[in-house]
């Protein structure tokens, strides 16, 4: 037989290594998003019947998505409209239809440092000139006045980004977002925003969709962070109706739609979300109080920002300045599963070669124990940062 012609591609360096090692964990201290919940929980907070899935017909759906859970997104995030509303697999799908759909080859477009892989993928797949938003010039809600001016300049197609941003935690204040729309609309840049973990703020109140502010924006939400229901494999995006409906060429001839059973649930858990994201949030939150405490505690051994929002943060575990920091991290990664069963994230996936990814947001009894093996492994290695 001969040998199939296959175009090599390097997989994102996140999906792979949970690829590779998830399944070898007994504490998963890594995630980003919250404590997942179970069917008979949702069917319970959501009043989800057996009579309503048995009289469910599985039916096709349709491209953007059926009308109870475009609906029910769109009451939720942008007031009411759902004809800017699609319903996707995962946010994943989202943002592969309307990147895709939206940018071209030599397009001026500036992405956030450090941000989800996918986001990234699809300028550069493109062709698109692709500059960067220095992540450290986020500081206390605000991008610096002088690197919005610098990074976001005329001729500029579109701005991605990620708040709160994953892994770092790093938010926008509101009066931040105002001034950040400010420079876009002077541009007549298109902002693409990212808010898969929007819904759980630390330092500031839960921003809008800058897509009811910005009629240039297309943004992108999911089941699978705040909400507890990374299995359902459901996202959004709200975008203009002209740009959702540029994207069904490629849809229909890839995913076509959701599954009528899967829509039927999300529909109903989106009603219920203030129920679903404000348990997890509380937990989250007593989860940062109790790593808070931790990490002042270790400050011998790591560095920990406290995040603005979302549920997870980067824990600084090598000098920044330190040779070959990438592979120092990921060798302590390995370590610290190999003999502690408790699995973190290495930095590299993200571009902080000197930092691990710690989520906070599962379940409280299981967090503590991955922090005190991860307490252990600090102290047995004597690693001080």
């Amino acid at each position: 037989m001969p040998s199939l012609r296959i175009r090599p591609e390097a997989p994102p360096i996140l999906e792979e290594w949970y690829r590779r090692h998830l399944s070898s964990a007994v504490h998963d201290i890594s995630s980003s998003g919250v404590q997942p919940y179970s069917f008979a929980e949702i069917r319970r907070l959501c009043g989800i019947r057996q009579q309503d899935l048995d009289g469910l017909v599985m039916d096709d759906s349709v491209s953007q998505g059926g009308e109870g859970i475009r609906q029910a997104i769109a009451d939720r995030y942008c007031g009411g409209d759902a004809d800017r509303v699609m319903a996707t697999h995962g946010s994943s799908e989202a943002i592969a239809l309307t990147l895709a759909t939206l940018l071209r080859a030599g397009d001026r477009v500036v992405v956030q440092e450090g941000i989800y892989h996918s986001l990234g993928h699809y300028p550069r797949a493109a062709g698109c000139q692709v500059e960067t938003l220095p992540l450290a010039a986020v500081q206390d809600g605000e991008v610096a006045p002088e690197t919005l001016r610098e990074v976001i300049t005329p001729g500029t197609a579109a701005l991605i980004v990620n708040f709160p941003h994953n892994p770092s935690g790093v938010s926008l204040s509101e009066k931040g977002l105002h001034a950040l729309l400010t420079r876009l609309d002077e541009v007549g840049a298109v902002l693409v925003w990212d808010g898969a973990m929007a819904e759980v703020a630390h330092r500031w109140e839960v921003l809008p969709d800058p897509a009811t502010l910005y009629e240039r924006t297309v943004s992108y939400g999911t089941f699978s962070k705040t909400l507890g229901l990374p299995g359902l494999r459901v996202g959004w995006c709200v975008a203009p109706p002209e740009l959702l409906r540029a994207t069904f060429p490629l849809r229909d001839r890839t995913t076509l739609f959701l599954s009528p059973l899967v829509e039927l649930i999300a529909a109903r858990a989106m009603r219920a979300a203030d129920q679903l994201v404000g348990r997890r949030a509380a937990q989250a939150g007593r989860n940062l109080a109790h790593l808070t405490t931790w990490a002042e505690e270790h400050r011998d051994f790591v560095r920990w920002t406290r995040p603005d929002g979302g549920v997870c943060g980067v824990l600084e575990v090598e000098d920044p300045a330190a040779p070959d920091a990438a592979r120092t991290v990921e060798d302590f990664c390995r370590r610290l599963l190999a003999e502690h069963g408790t699995l973190l994230v290495p930095g590299s996936a993200f571009g902080v070669p000197h930092g691990v990814r710690l989520g906070f947001g599962g379940a409280e009894e299981e967090f503590r124990a991955g922090l005190e093996r991860l307490s252990s492994f600090l102290r047995a290695t004597g690693r001080r940062r």
